[in-house]
């Protein structure tokens, strides 16, 4: 009998390579996707009573084949045969040996399959999920705090929209490699960040999802050994990660960055993350996934708040204002030009921002209140944390905001 977390850190592994070499024989993402799933839970189950199968790899493919072969040969199945008998004509209707199966790592061709420009960048992260990173629907849809029956269609439609455009299973052709990867990069830090910091319900983490964009980040990392932008993702997942002990309380809420016990920091997180984001900065272009890693690594590579090197960060913010210019970047450059010059002065940065599209959000109001107090107008201070808790979903944000302004 195998572990129960053995097992599924197994299927979520192979999960990929199954479904990259059945699209690759079959040609037919959205059918054999389902199959996979089918496969998965099959396996869950068995694996678990029977024990792990000499050759895995290939008993998921044979079982997910064959399904496949089933849905296609059945009634229920009449509009889709249609749809499909081109693709499948012609092939013997026999699930494909271990042999047979593509020893090639299809992970990479199908994350790009996902990040489809077709798809919409909610269902990207959705699909990604349930395709690559082998999670069911009814485990995506408890993520993202929605029932299983509006994941369900959701998942359903962007593989439809994947088939409507055309999309051949292939790596994209430069320079549309370099756009899709930029987009695959993005899905996969939206997935940590929604782990990381949740934005809405009652807990302020995810870990299930941070722990799964590292691992498919490091899978990515492991594909494109030599792109300084993934390393610099992984090295940033990696550097944030490390908080994750010391960023709740015994309760659940939240802890500040400066009022964090940093000897809960997770040591070997941020010696791989350092090493990582140190290799990669000597590999130009510098891009911004590096830059936001460089400045973790100056946070956690501080001993304590007040040997922070703030000045160093906000010139790297700077840079990242400079290349990749944006609301969040003018927000967090603001924190650390407040921290390295003057309250004042990150206040000025702030002011560009009301007219943005972080206007309605609680973010703005909560940087605002904060530097309002560094700034030592507590009336302003206490007037905006109120705002901001009353524009989070985050119930341990909202607490936490509340709190500040009664402590004022």
């Amino acid at each position: 009998m195998s572990e129960p977390g053995d097992v599924e850190d197994l299927l979520r592994e192979l999960a990929p390579q199954v479904l990259g070499a059945l699209t690759r024989r079959y040609r037919q993402f959205d059918a054999c996707e389902d199959a996979v799933q089918e496969a998965l839970l099959a396996a869950s189950r068995q694996w678990a009573d029977d024990g792990v199968p000499e050759n895995p790899r290939a008993w998921l493919t044979t079982v997910a084949s064959r399904r496949l072969i089933d849905e296609v040969r059945s009634e229920s199945a009449r509009l889709r045969r249609e749809q499909t008998a081109a693709a499948l004509a012609g092939l013997h209707p026999e699930a494909p040996s271990p042999e047979q199966a593509s020893s090639v790592d299809d992970s990479l061709t199908l994350l790009f399959l996902c990040c489809h420009p077709a798809v919409t960048p909610a269902s990207q992260v959705a699909l990604t999920l349930r395709a690559v990173g082998g999670l069911t629907t009814a485990q995506i849809a408890a993520a993202f705090l929605v029932p299983e029956s509006t994941m369900g269609p959701r998942i359903s439609r962007a593989k439809q929209q994947i088939r409507s455009a055309g999309a051949r299973f292939e790596l994209p052709a430069k320079p549309e490699r370099s756009e899709r990867l930029a987009v695959v990069l993005h899905v996969l830090y939206l997935i940590f960040n929604e782990g990381y910091t949740a934005t809405s319900g009652d807990d302020l983490l995810r870990p299930d999802l941070a722990a799964e964009a590292i691992r498919l980040t490091r899978m990515l990392h492991r594909l494109l050994p030599d792109d300084s932008e993934v390393a610099g993702l992984l090295a940033l997942m990696l550097l944030t990660d490390a908080r994750r002990p010391a960023r709740t309380g015994p309760g659940g809420e939240l802890v500040p960055l400066a009022e964090q016990d940093r000897s809960r920091w997770l040591a070997s997180e941020i010696g791989e993350g350092t090493a990582l984001i140190t290799a990669a900065v000597n590999h130009p272009p510098l891009g911004p996934y590096q830059l936001q890693a460089a400045i973790a690594a100056l946070h956690d590579n501080a001993p304590d708040p007040a040997s922070t090197d703030w000045p160093q960060i906000a010139a790297l913010y700077a840079v990242l204002a400079h290349i990749a210019p944006n609301p969040v970047v003018t927000l967090n450059r603001a924190v650390a030009v407040a921290m390295a010059d003057s309250p004042q002065a990150g206040l000025d940065l702030l002011a560009g921002l009301d007219d943005g599209p972080l206007a309605a959000q609680h973010r703005l109001p909560a940087v605002r209140a904060h530097l309002l107090e560094l700034a030592g107008d507590l009336d302003g201070a206490r007037e905006h944390y109120r705002l901001a808790a009353r524009r989070t979903a985050s119930n341990p944000e909202r607490r936490y905001l509340l709190a500040r302004a009664d402590r004022l």
